[in-house]
């Protein structure tokens, strides 16, 4: 049986990996329900300030699966500092950026530590006791969306008390110390992938997101039939099929193909793309929907403070169900919390979309959400890192995760579209627009429990009818026939 590194404690660990990861997800969210204040700061336009989302966007989503993939060849740690880095210095040019163009240089620089996600997980598979990985990818898992939704809270009162500035240097301190403690304490990873980076499919791969995020974040404000878009995202179609035969034919692919077949891989990517577009959808658009002056005949006028507070919820309940999906997995199984959270979350959004005249409705409505969020993203991470060999976890990881922040952008886009069609002549939406903006997002969501249904169940062990997948014993059964991977044991 696999045990943690003599050279650190695996929950020492934990505490570093857990600031790392946390610190990337406030950076994800906290701009969000300020993006008027930096519009006003940093002298710009409504259209131009969103490229602080945009370009922070793409560039994690360009460089998440470079970095797992550099984490499985080089070390995992190794990478994870570097990631750290990048993200601590994207943040301090962000902290002194008093222009655009210096704000959007440091989102890109900050997109860069998307990796910090997919290595975590990496090293926690390397590092921890078989019984504790499942529940530890769980929390991390939760982290990350926990933290985009406490961004989302704590937005409002730092840019009251102190200035904009201070969205920056609060994670920078935590993106500091962590790198520090990482460096020190985390263990050099035991498993390396040989092999190199093939650079034409890491450029093709770059080229068919940069397309296609391009295409469906700039669709609301451009047109969805404007030829700009329309060629975008036909660029976008191309380039990825090119991509997909590249990575097939190549001998050092980036994305290893095989593995994207994977029943439980490709399944719980498909679950991430309907997820991430109602998670994402839901931080950019529940603000604006409770932050509507009543006079619209709808919305509670709240304060940037109050509308975060509201959403508390959907944060809490996130984190609580990653605290218990490891034990809920043993038992219940992975494949029904997918389910389960996706049915639920649906709820969530049919309960905002058709009752939201009284603020108990929004606290069910977001506390239903952050139930179904927190099963389904714990339980995903943990199918995904169940069905790959250890030096397949960080690059696995890495594209679940970003097929999670495109599902976001093409939801955020599609989102845009259907609240402001009919807007008035003030740019308020109609009641209407948010009602079936957010029927689109339940459903959505709900596809997510019919892409589950394909995942395998996992195996149980015979004696206490847990569900073995905790242990990551035998990856190979959620393989398709005649797959070539195998586990850390034989059979």
């Amino acid at each position: 049986m696999k045990t943690a590194s003599p050279r650190t404690h695996y929950q020492l660990t934990f505490s570093v990996l857990t600031i790392g990861v946390g610190a990337f997800a406030l950076l994800q969210s906290l701009v969000i329900p300020v993006l008027p204040t930096l519009e006003s700061a940093l002298g710009t336009n409504q259209a131009d300030v969103t490229w602080v989302l945009t370009a922070y966007l793409l560039s994690a989503s360009i460089s998440t699966p470079v970095m797992g993939r550099l984490g499985d060849m080089h070390g995992k740690k190794r990478v994870f500092v570097i990631a750290l880095t990048a993200l601590a210095v994207g943040s301090l040019l962000a902290a002194l950026a008093t222009s655009l163009p210096v704000m959007i240089a440091a989102r890109v620089i900050q997109g860069i530590g998307g990796g910090v996600l997919p290595l975590a997980f990496g090293i926690i598979r390397d590092e921890f006791p078989e019984e504790k990985v499942a529940g530890a990818v769980g929390t991390i898992a939760a982290l990350t969306a926990v933290g985009a939704g406490l961004g989302i809270v704590l937005a409002g009162p730092i840019v009251t008390v102190l200035s904009y500035h201070w969205l920056f240097w609060i994670p920078l301190i935590m993106v500091v110390l962590a790198g520090v403690a990482a460096h020190i304490l985390i263990p050099d990873s035991p498993v390396h992938t040989a092999g190199k980076i093939n650079w034409l499919t890491a450029l093709l791969l770059s080229g068919w997101l940069v397309t296609l995020l391009l295409g469906v974040s700039q669709a609301p404000t451009w047109g969805w039939g404007s030829p700009i878009v329309i060629g975008l995202l036909v660029t976008a179609a191309v380039l990825v099929v090119t991509w997909v035969v590249a990575e097939t034919r190549s001998a050092n692919p980036l994305i290893d193909m095989r593995m994207m077949r994977v029943r439980s891989v490709w399944a719980a990517n498909l679950l991430a793309l309907l997820m991430g577009v109602g998670m994402y959808a839901a931080f950019g658009f529940l603000p604006q929907f409770l932050q509507t002056p009543t006079s619209a005949g709808y919305g509670f006028g709240a304060s940037v403070t109050e509308s975060g507070l509201m959403l508390l919820p959907l944060s809490v309940g996130m984190f609580l169900l990653g605290l218990a999906s490891g034990r809920l997995a043993a038992r219940l199984g992975s494949k029904f919390l997918l389910i389960a959270g996706s049915i639920v979350g649906a709820i969530g959004y049919f309960v905002v979309a058709f009752a939201h005249d009284t603020e108990i409705d929004i606290y069910l409505a977001t506390s239903l959400i952050g139930i179904g969020f927190g099963l389904a993203f714990s339980a995903m991470s943990n199918v995904v890192v169940a069905a790959v060999p250890p030096e397949q976890t960080g690059v696995a990881s890495g594209m679940n995760a970003n097929i999670r922040t495109i599902g976001g952008s093409v939801g955020a886009a599609l989102m845009a579209s259907i609240v402001t069609a009919g807007a008035s002549s003030t740019g308020v939406p109609p009641e209407s627009g948010y009602t079936h903006g957010f029927v689109m997002l339940g459903a959505a969501v709900g596809l997510g429990a019919v892409a589950a249904m394909f995942i395998p169940a996992m195996k149980r062990d015979e004696t206490t009818r847990l569900e073995e997948s905790a242990a990551l014993r035998h990856p190979e059964l959620a393989m398709v026939a005649g797959g070539t991977l195998v586990g850390d044991e034989s059979e």
